[in-house]
């Protein structure tokens, strides 16, 4: 009893995000252990009724996630930066981009690198075509379900959780998106339910992946002789071993040497790239990739509204193909949504969705062309020998280097790059677990890195031993089905936050000089042509600031609002107002002695003969989400309560409270 309550204590996991899900989890553990055959029956029609009813909207959503960047990203929305105006980018532009191609590799391009391309060729949608068209159309259908729309649904949650994480500090994570909606109801049931179900989400994508990569990593073994079983035990085990690496790993707190290995795998799959386009048909290649880029830009618009509405006969092959991925992609958008967040802070949204559409889209391109057209034209001048091995999915990676030189040692090579990626997702998954679950509380107890890897894993081999890979896929299909649609909202919220945001940060309401009043213009004028100095500022705060915050405070609380002001002083002094709310983040509003320095040039210069230092001070004011602050030095006591209230006003146009009337009269009343 005494362990669990120092567990419980040292926890950061949420209970009304933790519990649901561990009891969601349980369910489907327990069901699909004691009852296999009724799970994978039951799992089958949900999937078929999944199929029948929401197909449709599976593909309207990715398209208009695609769309909304789009739009985003051609407006004046796209200049706004993803933290403070003056943040600059945490990464150079060169790293950044080369993290994007890391956020673009993984399990799913080895499994489906060779696979998707061939299987598209043997079995085309649309009868009829010739060897070119089939060719032609496989490709241009595989670069649709890697390229443009995955990171679209990456995309999507990746900018809301920069945009409120970096520009309006809070945390990062998926309910915060809904600030501007939920407002004081965000700590909530409804917070809570979206995080509940982007938990679920991500648990169950993550699933998914790990048993791709299970699959092949056996398929490997068998196609090096190392043995020959494909059974449920022979998977039990590597996923077993792969978790318990990962936990480890997770735990070890060896961050540097799980970031070594992973640039090392990264090496190793940018090389085993260069030996396909190398030993394969070189230029075949390259003219296949410019024709097939080609023909996947003008063929973009149709294939992304592509229903089948009137062709009921190929409503199947949608389903399980486009559908599955868009679920697949939904799934997995918490878990690289909030890679790619972290590492683009600084950037603006037109720079952010330019790299994240294009550069890892472009990149996966490039891998389905050398690995599946390298294939199709092995199968091709073979005779069909992929093909006779086409039904073990998992198998095709190494059916094709049986056809290239060093077989024996590519093959290798590869199922090293899949194994380590089978760890590293694990561990990466589980520490994205632990932050959803958390809300943000990346500080989490060692023993929650192994209660996640041991769900994982549990969960993986139960679905695996009641239906396998399709029971999986079904899983993540049906979570995914509400985490679309809170996708679909976070858009309407998001947008709705940067029409706000733009409105604001415009240079009227980010100068101070928008509130000056035509009074007092002599003793501004007195001011201006006067260097400013320590001292000078320290009175500014006594005898403007202070009386005018104060005077605040109590107006606030005749309306029912708590405020305070605090006052710092020091070399450096600063002052605060700072409105209080319980669930929401505070409004401050501070007001910072800042240095500034002035060239010799200015101080030599004889038409400035009241200028004798090199360093000036001025009172510059700073907000809670790091917007860049201006001088309000030339402000009276009225006019600085005018720009406070502004600025408030401009919070609770966020936040959407209700008590945002209560001080629009104040803000028009005081800038008169």
């Amino acid at each position: 009893m005494r362990f669990l309550q120092q567990m419980r204590a040292n926890s950061t996991l949420k209970a009304p995000i933790f519990i649901p899900t561990v009891l969601l989890v349980a369910l489907v553990v327990f069901f699909c252990v004691l009852f296999p055959e009724q799970a994978q029956s039951s799992l089958d029609s949900i999937k078929q009724g999944l199929f029948k009813n929401f197909s449709w909207f599976y593909i309207l959503a990715a398209s208009i996630f695609f769309l909304f960047l789009m739009f985003l990203c051609v407006s004046r929305l796209g200049d706004i930066r993803l933290g403070a105006d003056s943040d600059e980018p945490e990464f150079p532009f060169m790293s950044w981009i080369a993290m994007l191609f890391a956020a673009g590799m993984g399990i799913g391009l080895m499994y489906f690198g060779v696979a998707e391309p061939v299987l598209h060729y043997l079995n085309p949608i649309h009868s009829g075509l010739s060897q070119a068209e089939r060719t032609q159309e496989a490709m241009m259908t595989t670069f649709y379900h890697w390229g443009i729309h995955a990171w679209a649904i990456y995309a999507v949650i990746a900018l809301s959780l920069a945009y409120f994480g970096f520009r309006h500090k809070l945390p990062l994570t998926v309910r915060s998106g809904f600030y501007p909606l939920l407002q004081n109801r965000l700590a909530g049931f409804w917070g809570h339910s979206i995080d509940t179900i982007a938990l679920c989400s991500t648990i169950f994508g993550l699933t998914t992946t790990l048993g791709y990569g299970a699959m092949q990593v056996n398929a490997g073994f068998n196609a090096l002789g190392v043995f020959d079983s494909s059974s449920f035990g022979t998977l039990a085990a590597l996923v077993i071993i792969a978790m318990s690496l990962a936990v480890i790993s997770a735990i070890s707190g060896v961050s540097k040497g799980v970031k070594i290995l992973s640039e090392t795998n990264l090496v190793l799959a940018g090389l085993l790239l260069l030996f396909v386009i190398i030993t394969g048909p070189t230029l075949h290649l390259f003219s296949g990739l410019t024709e097939n880029l080609g023909y996947y830009f003008s063929s973009l618009l149709e294939i992304s509204f592509r229903t089948f509405a009137y062709e009921p006969e190929n409503q199947s092959w949608l389903s399980g193909w486009t559908v599955l991925y868009w679920a697949w992609w939904a799934s997995w958008a918490p878990f690289v949504g909030l890679f790619i967040a972290k590492i683009s802070k600084g950037r603006t949204i037109r720079e952010f969705i330019l790299g994240v559409l294009f550069v890892p889209s472009l990149f996966n391109i490039l891998w389905m062309t050398s690995f599946g057209g390298s294939a199709i034209w092995i199968d091709q001048q073979s005779g069909g020998e992929l093909a006779a091995i086409s039904a073990n999915t998992e198998q095709l990676l190494f059916g094709f280097f049986d056809h290239l030189p060093l077989s024996g040692l590519s093959s290798s090579i590869a199922l090293i790059v899949i194994s380590i990626f089978f760890v590293t997702s694990a561990d990466s998954g589980i520490m994205v677990l632990n932050n959803i679950a958390s809300q943000g509380n990346e500080n989490a107890p060692k023993w929650q890195a192994i209660f996640w890897g041991a769900l994982l894993a549990l969960l993986g081999l139960s679905l695996l031993y009641s239906g396998g890979l399709a029971s999986l896929q079904t899983m993540t299909l049906i979570i995914a089905l509400p985490f679309t649609f809170i996708m679909l909202i976070l858009c309407f919220g998001l947008w709705k936050t940067l029409m706000v945001d733009a409105q604001y940060f415009n240079k009227k309401f980010t100068q101070g000089s928008a509130n000056w009043t035509g009074k007092n213009w002599k003793e501004r004028l007195e001011k201006i042509v006067n260097p400013t100095y320590r001292q000078d500022i320290r009175r500014y705060l006594d005898e403007v600031a202070r009386p005018a915050f104060s005077e605040l405070v109590a107006e606030f609380a005749q309306h029912g609002l708590t405020a305070k002001m605090n006052y710092v002083d020091g070399k450096n002094p600063k002052i605060e107002f700072e409105v209080i709310k319980e669930n929401l983040r505070n409004f401050l509003y501070g007001i910072e002695c800042q240095s500034r320095e002035l060239s010799d040039l200015v101080v030599e210069d004889d038409n400035l003969p009241n200028i004798e230092r090199n360093k000036i001070y001025e009172p510059i004011t700073y907000f809670l989400d790091g917007r860049q602050g201006y001088d309000v030095q030339y402000m009276t006591q009225a006019e600085l309560i005018a720009d406070v209230l502004k600025q408030y006003e401009r919070f609770m146009n966020l936040a959407m409270d209700d008590n945002h009337n209560l001080l629009t009269a104040d803000v028009e009343n005081l800038s008169e």
